[in-house]
């Protein structure tokens, strides 16, 4: 069977179980209004899924601010503080690791904070994405006190840092250690499947969304059509369903319409 159809099967799977599988949305590096954003606002709008836009406050710019006014499917999340890598060397790459003081990590972030304030006002989501993916837990456990509500990461969660929600992605389509492109459907749709059969059969927490992650400023034609056809096979399957992001780290909040099944 093709990896498209083993997404279809395994859709369902869920369906017979009478269950619903979530997904849902995260784009990362977004620092300015360019062409590759504007083909990407356009997908998501074509596509009618919400996302989180997950923005580096250092290298942030009006532009961007500019650009996203009047886009009520995207909401802004904070990327770090400017994506770069403090990581010793021969260790994997991180900027809110283990290799400098917590204090001063969290100071950074806190610096992110009020740029991204001044820039988006209360519209944007205080959640915490790490650059690579990676955090220390002493970084991670000092979120909640400065002022965060969600962290994001990758892979299946586990327990949350106190006090934080966390949702993370699970589908990574770029390839990041070779060619830098698109990794190609069937290994993403392997993500997918894997973390979908992980949660049906209770295996990773079944309440967690599978996320997609996408990268729109290094996208190439691959990626693009990858997304574009990801999200339509999932919606148009009764047993599948996008959830807007403020309302995975916002639960308390009346729930904003979700993207109907079809």
């Amino acid at each position: 069977m093709s990896a498209w159809t083993d997404l279809a099967s395994e859709l369902d799977a869920w369906a017979a179980a009478g269950r619903a599988a979530e997904f849902w949305w995260r784009d990362d590096d977004a620092v300015a209004a360019t062409p590759a954003l504007e083909r990407f606002i356009a997908l998501q709008r074509g596509c009618e899924v919400p996302l989180a836009l997950a923005v580096i406050p250092a290298g942030v710019s009006e532009s961007l601010h500019a650009r996203l006014a009047g886009e009520p499917g995207i909401v802004v999340v904070q990327h770090g503080w400017a994506h770069d890598n403090h990581a010793r060397p021969g260790r994997s790459k991180t900027e809110l690791g283990s290799d400098r003081p917590a204090a001063y990590v969290l100071g950074e972030l806190a610096r992110g904070q009020v740029r991204l304030d001044r820039l988006f006002g209360p519209t944007w989501l205080k959640v915490l994405v790490p650059p690579h993916n990676r955090i220390s837990a002493t970084v991670a456990g000092g979120l909640s006190a400065t002022g965060y509500v969600g962290l994001s990461t990758d892979r299946p969660r586990g327990t949350p840092p106190a006090g934080l929600i966390q949702v993370n992605v699970h589908i990574d389509i770029m390839d990041w250690t070779v060619t830098r492109a698109f990794l190609g459907d069937d290994a993403c749709l392997t993500q997918a499947v894997a973390h979908l059969r992980a949660k049906r059969a209770g295996q990773a927490d079944p309440s967690e969304p599978t996320g997609l992650l996408t990268h729109h400023l290094a996208h190439d034609d691959g990626a693009w059509t990858f997304i574009e056809r990801f999200i339509a096979a999932t919606k148009a399957h009764p047993a599948a369903r996008w959830r807007h992001p403020a309302d995975l780290f916002r639960p308390t909040m009346a729930a904003r319409p979700m993207t109907s099944p079809r």
